[in-house]
């Protein structure tokens, strides 16, 4: 029998001060079995870096969701789309393969791939100048001892604060906050 998802409900209030963007969004995370906190906790810092497109790219209509991520390597972790149904972002959190993302790139207006964790280095030498060619994606290296602090949060049920000042989003609740600065990769 195989093992089920586990649902994590976010109540997640966005303040982000860069954009002008000030939004609550009320959540449901499915972690597949094998995605560890730290990742599904990435894939919802993802978001909220990413909420304010909801208002800048599509005028307020339309939705910025969750994918099925590693249950679906058709579909990313988070996306944005239109009223139309148009893909405007794709977001992948981790080491995807080089074949994947330049689909990606082929699906959606934008793509933005996140790293993390200790391996991150390795992957981006291998794979930088295999991406060169994809002019619609940007690579984001999330520090290794933010995105590990980020598992302090993750609760079946979350009431968290992010609030992005100056290209640092601070994501919090009443007892933990973690500060995430990403570098930008390409």
């Amino acid at each position: 029998m195989a093992i089920k998802s586990t649902i994590f409900k976010v109540n997640l209030q966005i303040a982000d001060i860069d954009n002008g963007y000030y939004a609550d969004h009320a959540l449901t995370l499915a972690r597949h079995p094998s995605e560890t906190d730290e990742r599904m906790m990435l894939r919802l810092v993802a978001l909220a870096f990413n909420a304010y497109q909801l208002q800048s790219v599509c005028g307020g209509d339309g939705t910025l969701a969750f994918g099925a991520g590693l249950s679906d390597p058709d579909e990313p972790d988070v996306w944005l789309k239109d009223f139309t149904g148009r893909t405007r972002l794709w977001i992948e959190v981790g080491q995807p393969e080089e074949k994947p993302l330049l689909k990606a790139c082929g699906k959606a207006d934008a793509v933005i791939l996140y790293c993390f964790n200790h391996a991150a280095e390795v992957w981006w030498r291998g794979m930088a100048s295999k991406l060169t060619r994809a002019q619609n994606l940007r690579v984001l290296r999330v520090p290794t001892e933010s995105s590990q602090a980020l598992s302090a949060l993750a609760q079946r049920s979350m009431q968290l604060q992010a609030t992005v000042q100056e290209g640092v989003l601070t994501l919090g609740d009443t007892a933990h906050q973690v500060s995430i600065e990403p570098l930008v990769w390409k």
